[in-house]
């Protein structure tokens, strides 16, 4: 919880402050919270977390499911988008939307820019597919970093003391094809750097495949991983074209972007 006694604490509004404590719980729970969990966790009213949820919901800066469990609404990941920290830092899903709708309209496939976010993969921008059986894709969708074409390449970019990490807590396994030892994952992150491009073979469904390549901004860093996913069984020569289009489409992106982006 934040804290209210320090100096400034007479120009604060306690409601805010409530807030973002409430915020902050549900960006640690990814499964989301129910307000009793809330109400327990932030030791504040029932009445007091009802008011700030139905708020947040009105204004769809969280949501809450079936289950009546509130988790953070699509609304922030529009406002992270155009966080900057300093003037040269990019605004990333601007640049990169042209392309990737290019791409879908191209495909006719789902596309889906990702971005590493602590310890999750996050959808930052999508582009809906008109092709039939395509996969729907979206913004704000969170994935585990290990599973899964744009997850594995986002890690394979990772310094060795941002990916030990990852690879240091338990790996589950979705399906038979998800790779949950530490040491062939590792060697396979390494090939799929030196190689520019990652696929999956159904890690996450097995019904699903993907292409996915990199993104670097200005600094030759790696800052976001394209990927088009697609049903198994899609005809090879098909399979080659998306892998292709995958490719020259991020270095495309690449090229578009003029700045430093943030991590």
């Amino acid at each position: 919880m934040a804290n209210y006694g320090d100096a400034t604490a007479k120009h604060r509004i306690p409601v805010i402050d409530r807030m973002m404590d409430v915020l902050g719980q549900l960006e640690r729970r990814e499964s989301g919270l129910t307000i009793r969990e809330l109400v327990i966790q932030l030791h504040l009213p029932r009445t007091t977390i009802y008011r700030i949820l139905n708020t947040l919901q009105m204004h769809e800066m969280v949501h809450r499911d079936e289950n009546g469990a509130y988790r953070l609404g699509r609304r922030l990941l529009g406002l992270a988008a155009h966080v900057a920290t300093g003037a040269s830092e990019v605004d990333l899903v601007a640049v990169a939307q042209p392309h990737l709708d290019r791409l879908a309209h191209e495909l006719g496939e789902g596309v889906k820019l990702s971005v590493l976010d602590k310890n999750a993969v996050l959808v930052l921008a999508a582009a809906q597919g008109k092709r039939e059986y395509a996969l729907t894709v979206a913004p704000g969708q969170r994935m585990e970093p290990h599973a899964g074409a744009a997850s594995k390449l986002l890690l394979s970019y990772l310094p060795e003391t941002e990916l030990a990490p990852h690879l240091g807590r338990p790996l589950a396994a979705y399906t038979a094809k998800t790779t949950t030892d530490p040491h062939r994952l590792r060697a396979e992150l390494a090939r799929l750097r030196r190689q520019g491009w990652a696929q999956d073979k159904g890690e996450m469904v097995l019904s699903i495949h993907a292409f996915a390549a990199p993104v670097f901004d200005t600094r030759s860093e790696m800052v976001a991983a394209l990927s088009v996913p697609f049903l198994a069984g899609t005809d090879p020569d098909r399979m080659e074209d998306i892998r292709l289009a995958t490719i020259a489409t991020a270095r495309a992106l690449t090229t578009a972007i003029p700045g430093p982006v943030a991590r």
